[in-house]
């Protein structure tokens, strides 16, 4: 579960359609995290019905979404401190898994995006306006390249 700084804890809600093994989400997520300072992430699956009660409480948005992030603390200074932990990121199976049929990938390729994406989420990142969705994207090419991922874009 510990490696270095990060430990990461897999929750599995969802018992349906195919999910990674833990230890995949948890490399993936350390991939994202590496310099981050955190010292807790929880990734919870979960299937459509949860998905969509969050996005519906948090986000105002109807239906389930990919990826939700929970920061729980977004202050860099606590990060640097090496606050614990960074939140947690909620991952809904069969939207991934569509998601990945319709876009052509492969669902390994296409998890580790959604794990990288909602972790990278967790430090601060975002794609609200172009510049900073270049930055995030940019960021998330790097480190799904050196995992051995195609580019997801």
């Amino acid at each position: 579960m510990t490696s270095g700084a990060l430990t990461v804890y897999v929750q599995t809600a969802y018992r349906g359609s195919p999910r990674p093994a833990a230890a995949d989400i948890r490399r993936w997520a350390r991939a994202a995290v590496a310099d981050g300072g955190a010292r807790e992430l929880t990734v919870r699956i979960v299937g459509e019905e949860e998905s969509a009660a969050l996005n519906e409480r948090y986000r105002g948005r109807s239906g389930p979404t990919n990826v939700l992030a929970f920061p729980a603390d977004p202050s860099a200074a606590a990060l640097e401190a090496g606050a614990a932990p960074l939140g947690d990121l909620v991952i809904c199976a069969p939207v991934v898994a569509r998601e990945a049929a319709e876009q052509g990938k492969t669902l390994e390729a296409h998890w580790a995006h959604m794990v990288v994406h909602g972790a990278l989420h967790l430090l601060g990142y975002d794609h609200i306006k172009a510049s900073d969705a270049r930055r995030m994207e940019r960021r998330e090419r790097e480190i799904l390249a050196g995992l051995g991922f195609p580019d997801p874009y």
